[in-house]
């Protein structure tokens, strides 16, 4: 029986996921109202987060801290041999902290952070990109497939985390630069509706113009189901890997500028869209 913890919006929808696939997973949650979400959704939920276990257990939760949290409670009760399949974005070195850890109880932790949204979760369509253990991976790979179209394995552990940071910084960036550019066009007198088409027909595409803008910022419907603070959070990792590492940024750390300087404009719960939104209409305007 495979466990999901952590059911926010991404855990939710891969648990959910996982019961129209035939599965039963166990799940849990600090907040009550989403542990009953689960249970309304056809999830086991036990007692205390020491009964969320299994062969494979999926991890969906906001940081370091809490990860580390959960590990230290499920650990000591997980099976020999058990996968850890953590969806969470962390930075590439307190993933590989965790893999140590999970070693010495003798199970595998894989750092497999995700692409494609709550939409994707819920279809299966997930890219996922994964750090760590080739054969643990094959282990998890029957369940992994439930929730991804594309298993990317990147490499040894925290690969998947450096991989899914330098993804996200490219989206933080690709948002603040498309709503600059749209905001120009606009100004020229060419709507966003008339440029987009152009855009995506031409090299100037991107997801965000191809997704974002018609989906969530035209349609001002901004329900991606990603949060602005999420997205911070994010880049503030690919920032602070880049500081370790000493790999220069100069555009894309302009970009990420805006995302802290947007926080009144744009807060932390808003969803992730809003940001270009601002960017392309200033609050002050």
């Amino acid at each position: 029986m495979v466990a999901v913890v952590g059911l926010g919006n991404m855990g939710l929808a891969m648990l959910r996921r996982l019961v129209a696939a035939g599965r039963t997973p166990r799940a849990w949650d600090l907040e009550e109202e989403r542990r009953a979400a689960a249970a309304a959704a056809g999830a086991a939920v036990p007692g205390g987060l020491g009964g969320a276990v299994g062969p494979e257990v999926i991890l969906s939760l906001p940081d370091a801290g809490a990860v580390g949290t959960v590990l230290s409670a499920i650990l000591p009760v997980l099976s020999k041999g058990s996968v850890i399949i953590d969806t969470s974005t962390l930075a590439p070195a307190e993933a590989r902290g965790f893999a140590a850890t999970a070693e010495g109880w003798g199970c595998a932790y894989l750092d497999a952070p995700v692409s494609g949204g709550p939409a994707g979760a819920a279809a299966g369509t997930l890219a996922m990109m994964i750090g760590g253990d080739g054969a643990a991976l094959a282990r998890a790979r029957p369940v992994i497939d439930l929730l991804a179209a594309k298993v990317l394995h990147i490499g040894p552990s925290g690969a998947g985390q450096v991989a899914k940071l330098v993804n996200n910084l490219l989206v933080a960036t690709n948002l603040v630069v498309s709503a600059e550019a749209l905001r120009l066009g606009a100004a020229a007198g060419v709507a966003p509706e008339a440029l987009l088409p152009v855009i995506n027909g031409a090299t100037g595409r991107s997801a965000a113009t191809e997704v974002n803008w018609p989906r969530w910022i035209l349609s001002e419907t901004f329900d991606s189901g990603f949060s602005a603070g999420l997205m911070r959070k994010d880049v503030r990792l690919a920032l602070g890997l880049a500081a370790s590492v000493g790999a220069p940024l100069d555009a894309t750390a302009r970009a990420a500028a805006a995302w802290e300087a947007l926080r009144d404009a744009v807060p932390d719960e808003a969803d992730f869209n809003r940001l270009a939104a601002a960017v392309f209409a200033p609050p002050e305007a």
